[in-house]
């Protein structure tokens, strides 16, 4: 059968949505799990790393290098108790965090790095971290994030301006060795409702001027004691906050990084936002995220680009799902996931789908990132609801497929996906005419240079055929039981 196809381009959603997947707090989740839980992927997913190999520890995890050693904080080791980041000087690319970064991007979503960094580190290793990421098309690295905090390793190494000033000496590096890469600079903005001032201004004014993105850390609720001691009342470790103050500190803080940077707008994401169960219980952390991001949704004039939901699955209670401690492979679902469900099918939320002329195979598709792709849109008409709905394909391809509001990944060795969870939350009344999407991000999960000038922020990938698409409204075999 004969289908009508139109090139397809997806953009950057009103404000787009990110993901962390693993910190001190919890491991790792795969992409295809995360995918199948929330029904669409994520501009972006966060993963976090440190690096500090001039230790004697480096490069075990120190939480291991130190399991005796008795601390009362989270942040009481030698470095950081974030994953070790196996590249930089004689690094090895088929370790952390480069597999999980391919895959990341083979399942059409970019990377975001948060990378503590013993800021004494000679320029060869930034210059090697630089090398490391220069085949990860558009991905962004939050540099030593929460900078004009006090608990990380790096805030203890150096001076407040020897921070901001290894900051920008980094982002040089950069541009010149990894122009792909957007730098986030998260420090401390507004903070308190009388402040006209962000943060320790005067040391990390050059650094709000040097970065391309703006970030600050915003927890309606947090539990920072964890995991040393228990939240209750009348503690000194937690705190709970009003959503609308921690909206309107976040504004004011993206309005005074403009002024510092002349009336020049950058992008501002908040890098970490959640509330905490410890603090609020399962309940009540749903109904505060719910509530900001309509805050969100209502503001005329646009100031937040993303925000990065932290995290997927958490030992502690700031995740969508919280470990099981009898096996850290499963994960137990929280309400607030069913809450950011909704959240993130939100049009507001989603990127922006624009098709254009009609298209005739073979045809090139181009993956310059999650928002920015130029794909294909399959013109389908269902006469009910289906009782089957699936897609083989001849070619070998790396695509993402969306249909009926559901994304799907499918890998360069899968043939057939069946597309029929699509329809079990959102079935079909009656006849719909409906669009198969398809895009096709790197397979490998880097870019190649052999895709010409432009390698660095595209790949692209020749699709010749289209799938043979199975449609069927009834059972194979009719009930015997009626």
């Amino acid at each position: 059968m004969a289908y009508d196809i139109v090139k397809l381009h997806m953009g950057a959603a009103k404000c787009a949505v990110d993901l962390g997947d693993g910190s001190e707090r919890g491991e790792y989740v795969d992409q295809d799990y995360i995918l199948h839980k929330l029904g669409r992927p994520h501009r972006a997913i966060s993963l976090m790393y440190c690096y500090y190999p001039l230790d004697k520890e480096w490069p075990q995890r120190i939480s291991e290098a130190c399991r005796d050693k008795e601390v009362s904080f989270a942040w009481d080791y030698p470095y950081d108790d974030y994953f070790t980041y196996k590249g930089g000087v004689n690094g090895d690319l088929s370790d952390e965090p480069f597999k999980y970064m391919r895959e990341i991007r083979a399942h059409g979503q970019d990377v975001i790095l948060t990378l503590t960094i013993d800021p004494n580190v000679p320029d060869e290793h930034l210059i090697a971290i630089a090398k490391d990421l220069s085949t990860f098309g558009r991905m962004m690295i939050r540099i030593n994030h929460e900078a004009t905090g006090n608990w990380f390793s790096f805030t203890k190494r150096a001076t407040y301006r020897q921070i901001a000033d290894f900051y920008v000496k980094f982002h040089k590096i950069l541009k010149k060795h990894a122009p792909n890469v957007s730098t986030i600079l998260c420090a401390g903005g507004i903070e308190k409702p009388r402040a006209k001032q962000i943060e320790k201004e005067e040391e990390f004014a050059d650094a709000v001027r040097a970065t391309d993105i703006w970030s600050i850390d915003k927890y309606l609720s947090l539990h920072w004691g964890w995991p040393y001691d228990i939240a209750e009342k009348g503690g000194t470790t937690h705190n709970r906050l009003k959503v609308k103050s921690v909206y309107d500190l976040g504004k004011r803080s993206f309005k005074r990084f403009t002024e510092l940077c002349g009336g020049k707008i950058k992008p501002m994401v908040l890098s970490e936002l959640n509330a905490d169960g410890d603090v609020t219980g399962a309940y009540e952390q749903a109904e505060m995220m719910k509530l900001f991001c309509g805050l969100v949704k209502k503001e005329k004039d646009k100031w937040l680009s993303g925000f990065t939901c932290y995290q997927f699955r958490d030992r502690g209670r700031l995740g969508l799902e919280t470990e099981d401690p009898n096996n850290p492979n499963v994960g137990i679902e929280q309400p607030l996931l069913k809450t950011y469900k909704e959240i993130i099918h939100d049009p507001f939320f989603m990127p922006e789908m624009t098709e254009g002329k009609k298209a005739k195979l073979p045809v090139k598709l181009r993956w310059g990132g999650s928002e920015d792709a130029d794909g294909l849109a399959v013109k389908l008409h269902f006469d009910a609801d289906p009782v089957f709905c699936e897609v083989t394909f001849e070619e070998e391809l790396n695509l993402m497929l969306e249909i009926n509001g559901r994304w799907f990944y499918k890998s360069p060795k899968a043939k057939t996906i069946d597309l029929m969870p699509a329809f079990y939350e959102n079935r079909l009344n009656g006849a719909k005419d409906l669009t198969l999407k398809i895009f096709a991000p790197p397979a490998s999960g880097e870019n190649d240079p052999k895709d010409g000038k432009d390698w660095r922020t595209n790949s692209y990938t020749a699709i010749t055929k289209l799938p043979d698409i199975r449609i069927r409204y009834e059972a194979v075999e009719p009930s015997k039981d009626k």
